[in-house]
């Protein structure tokens, strides 16, 4: 990937909206607001690292879509991409978890401008044309048959024109059960496609349709083979192994496998969670931003998982960190930096 060319990002960018201080929803009559989306959280954090990105998404021709467009254009993402069109803007509510009490989400996206958007509106030899990546997730396809046609319009003209796509499973079910899409055959259409995936085990055995056995890095190696195997064109799989103690506590480790050998860091602690929501994103910037700086393999796994653990500092969706912080991080200093 050549750092001058942006990698660009197709999906919906919502709004979240959480109860400040870990209340539940609407305890008081405050909620806190953030411009939030999976693939506009790894374009935020990627920016924020100084890579080019590129934002392609539709937004309401409203104050809100403003607001959403402006939050991006403030972190250096190129909003160019992004049409208004009517309709309303996607929702959801996030219930951060404490002590025992589990994070819940709350999704009010149905009908939303992006989710309406017929799939023959996007330009893509126009947006893709000096494009250096293209980032999708499942969730788009997941959105009905408009997503659905979109998301592999883009892959195929990607495709096309040579330019390279990684993938994020992010598994959505609730959105896939509300109506008759087929994600296995889709999503399966789209990870042929890539050359790097995002997912762990459970996202392989959803793709393949079958079950793997033994336990820890044994079952995800397993699984990688199995996909690099049914899948040609991948030449990387990136995942994380989260281990919840309880809501301000987890365990993480990173994982990078290729089709020669897997590498997966030691499990670190995370304490003191200040927000979970958008660290698997994270990890994607981290990794891709590892790849593009041409690091080792073993150290684009600590990128991924450094960025990552930061992101559980943060409220929020995105990863607002720079370079800086990722190498304080891996220094290992956590007295007062001055």
């Amino acid at each position: 990937m050549s750092p001058a060319k942006p990698i660009v990002f197709f999906g919906e960018i919502m709004l979240r909206l959480s109860p400040p201080n870990r209340e539940l929803l609407l305890q008081s009559a405050k909620l806190d607001v953030w411009v939030a989306g999976a693939e506009a959280n790894v374009a935020t954090g990627l920016a924020r690292l100084d890579h080019p990105t590129r934002m392609v998404t539709a937004v309401p021709a409203t104050p809100l879509g403003d607001a959403a467009v402006q939050a991006l254009r403030s972190h250096g993402i190129d909003v160019s991409g992004i049409q208004r069109r009517d309709g309303r803007m996607g929702l959801y509510f996030v219930t951060p978890g404490a002590g025992l009490r589990a994070t819940e989400v709350i999704y009010d996206r149905a009908h939303s401008a992006f989710a309406d958007a017929p799939p023959e509106i996007w330009d893509w030899d126009a947006v893709l044309g000096d494009a250096a990546r293209l980032h999708l997730s499942g969730i788009t396809p997941a959105l009905g048959p408009n997503g659905t046609q979109a998301a592999l319009a883009a892959a195929a003209a990607a495709t096309r024109l040579g330019v390279p796509i990684s993938f994020d499973g992010n598994w959505r079910g609730k959105l896939w059960e509300a109506w008759d899409g087929r994600p296995r055959e889709t999503l399966s259409q789209l990870v042929a496609q890539a050359d790097i995936m995002f997912g762990n085990h459970q996202d392989v055995a959803l793709l393949l349709d079958r079950h793997f056995s033994g336990d820890g890095e044994q079952r995800r190696r397993e699984a990688a083979e199995a996909a690099f195997m049914a899948f040609p064109g991948l030449r990387l799989i990136a995942s994380t192994a989260r281990h919840v103690e309880d809501s301000d506590r987890h365990r993480l480790a990173a994982r990078i496998d290729t089709p020669e050998r897997g590498f997966q860091t030691d499990e670190l602690a995370i304490s003191g969670i200040v927000d979970r929501i958008g660290g698997g994103d994270s990890f994607a910037a981290g990794v891709l931003h590892g790849l593009i700086e041409g690091l080792s393999l073993e150290d684009v796994a600590r990128a991924g998982l450094a960025l990552t653990a930061l992101k559980h500092s943060l409220p929020g969706d995105a990863s607002l960190f720079t370079r800086r912080d990722i190498a304080a991080f891996l220094e290992g200093g956590l007295d007062v930096r001055r």
